[in-house]
């Protein structure tokens, strides 16, 4: 059997988040945990020298990216009221010195910064997700777009004159378009990419002004792609049988990175833009990742790439694309565990019933027979991938062989696989979960009348959904922040997570029917299996009060707290934390849960 970390160290684990360097290329900013808290530290790519700059003041949970000024002398970040996600935009400078630029009721997410220091960012102050452009020498904020669906993904040009966003003005909820204005939001117009009902997307400007680095799904799998402003035209890069996601330009505008997805792993990969090709960067497989926003280079030819694999904790190195030589800045730390000791993942493909290949990812825990837990990704367009991750690992090391799922709905695979989930939330991609469940528990050295479903987010739903709709198959389940009455979750949501579910299941009023019945609270009665709920009481995504429905429902239908079901509140957490906190709370109460529900009692080594 795997090792069995004491909880506490394996979630105090120091993590580091969304690495950024400056525009001169002498800092690279970091968020990092290891004082136990998240900070805000500024790393010396020269000798590694890591120095702390915020001291309480940046958040807990280190969930949004920030980004520098355009001088390098301070940085923005998004700062909330205990992670209730409606963000203000916040400076902090250099030696620590912070300062409010962008404050309301609403959510702020940064988008970009100009090259004259103007920021670019989206909000729902105006209802639905907009562009926004604050210039902080006149401390003004405009509006520059009036969309009725969600707008994302702002970038200024090279000189700041124009911007480059994502919109939908048709009523296909699938459809997503490229557009291009002035930098004030005047002028729009559409590019010509793809076809309508295709997601098409836009990453970084080229030096030139005249090209844009763009990707978008219309032949299925998601491509990468140059679009020239001058002809209309795009020069698609992607061979056909590979799935890619648009990063970033080259400094001097020869070539793109871009990462490849196959096999629940991603790859970096470089395109030189004269001869069209395309090659892997040399690193170990696993999921490889750029900073984002095209905030990705130390200088011309160096890249920032941070490297995980399911037994190796994250690494921060920097690759030279010149000489394919790399030399790492931040190394995972262990502290006194064993590394040797965490569980790898392996990559299968089963059959659900309908007869579409699933890929799954199985952490054997070496148990005999071993308990399950099967863990199911948020999104639902999300995906589990072969990387680092910690609650598989706590579960795997205290003996549970672990599954998780990339149900029908899940992104890696293409449009037609991430959109079938649409009209059918709650339906076919439960099935495939299911599927994945009786496939683990036919293995004769799993214990299936020991399996257990647990999920955060829509995980969350399908841990409810998995207990209610598949009794037979689970001795418990763990349902974390999920959402059980979908009628009141769209009255309660956000424009933009409106616009989401009106995709999943279409107008709530036309559709009541439907969201009745793939909510869990109108099938309470058939729980049959302790399950314990677990809600941040500042959660903006999926509000309290999901909880608290089926808590009462259940109450209503005579179950009993305590006994057939239990029920916690986690405050000052919203959406998931990242918080080293808030994580040994939740693995103490994960741990607590299990070990009384499903024990890993008369398991041995196998």
């Amino acid at each position: 059997m795997s090792a069995d970390y004491p909880l506490e160290e394996l979630a105090s684990l120091p993590s580091f988040y969304h690495p950024t360097p400056s525009p001169s290329g002498d800092a690279v900013a970091v968020y990092y945990d290891g004082t136990g808290r998240n900070e805000l530290y500024l790393l010396d790519p020269a000798d590694g020298e890591m120095t702390q700059v915020s001291d309480g003041n940046v958040p807990r949970n280190a969930r949004y990216p920030f980004r520098w000024s355009a001088d390098g002398n301070r940085l923005y970040f998004h700062r909330d009221a205990g992670g209730d996600e409606q963000n203000d935009i916040v400076a902090i400078d250099r030696e620590g010195t912070v300062e409010p630029v962008v404050e309301n009721d609403s959510q702020c997410l940064l988008t970009d910064v100009g090259p004259d220091g103007e920021l670019l960012f989206v909000s729902d102050a105006g209802r639905q997700l907009n562009l926004y452009a604050h210039d902080p020498a006149t401390e003004e904020t405009s509006q520059l777009t009036e969309y009725r669906l969600p707008v994302r993904a702002g970038r200024y040009d090279p000189d700041g004159d124009r911007i480059a966003y994502t919109a939908n003005e048709t009523d296909d909820l699938d459809n997503q378009d490229v557009y291009v204005a002035d930098a004030d939001g005047s002028d729009s117009r559409r590019l010509a990419i793809g076809e309508h009902g295709a997601e098409a997307t836009v990453a970084d400007w080229l030096p030139d002004g005249d090209r844009l680095l763009v990707g978008d799904n219309a032949t299925d799998k998601p491509r990468v792609g140059i679009y020239d402003l001058s002809t209309d035209e795009v020069n698609w890069l992607t061979a056909p049988d590979h799935v890619e996601s648009p990063v970033a330009v080259l400094p001097d505008g020869s070539g793109v990175l871009a990462t490849r997805t196959r096999a629940c792993m991603v790859v970096p990969v470089v395109y030189d833009l004269a001869d069209k090709r395309g090659r892997e960067l040399g690193v170990s497989e696993g999921v490889a990742s750029f900073p984002g926003y095209g905030d990705a280079f130390l200088s011309e030819t160096e890249v920032l790439v941070t490297q995980t694999t399911p037994t190796d904790r994250s690494t921060l190195f920097v690759y030279d694309l010149a000489t394919d030589e790399t030399r790492t800045l931040l190394a995972p730390e262990y502290g006194d565990l064993d590394p040797d000791g965490f569980v790898d993942a392996t990559y299968h493909t089963i059959e659900s019933n309908d007869g579409r290949e699933i890929e799954t990812l199985v952490y054997d825990s070496g148990a005999r027979p071993s308990p399950a837990v099967v863990k199911v990704h948020g999104g639902p367009a999300g995906q589990d991938r072969q990387q680092f991750d910690l609650y598989a690992q706590f579960l795997a090391t205290r003996g549970y062989t672990v599954l998780e799922v990339n149900y029908r709905g899940s992104t890696g695979r293409g449009r037609e696989f991430k959109n079938a989930i649409n009209g059918d939330w709650g339906g076919a991609e439960q099935g495939d979960i299911a599927a994945g469940v009786r496939w683990l528990a036919d293995k004769a050295w799993v214990d299936e009348d020991r399996i257990a479903v647990f999920g955060g987010s829509y995980g969350g739903y399908s841990a409810y959904m998995q207990l209610l709709q598949y009794p037979e198959l689970y001795a418990a389940g763990i349902a974390w922040i999920g959402m059980t009455d979908l009628a009141a979750l769209y009255e309660e949501s956000m424009p933009h997570f409106k616009t989401a579910l009106e995709r999943y299941l279409g107008d709530p009023e036309d559709n009541a029917e439907l969201y009745r019945d793939r909510s869990p609270v109108t099938h309470a009665d058939s729980l049959a299996a302790p399950l314990c709920i677990i809600h941040g009481v500042n959660d903006s995504r999926v509000p309290i009060e999901q909880a608290k429905l089926f808590r009462d429902r259940l109450e209503e239908l005579g179950y009993e707290a305590g006994t057939d079901f239990e029920y916690e509140e986690l405050g000052e957490e919203g959406h998931g934390s990242t918080d080293i906190d808030q994580k040994i709370r939740a693995f103490r109460i994960l741990a607590d849960f299990l070990d009384r529900r499903v024990p890993i009692e008369g398991a041995t080594a196998g």
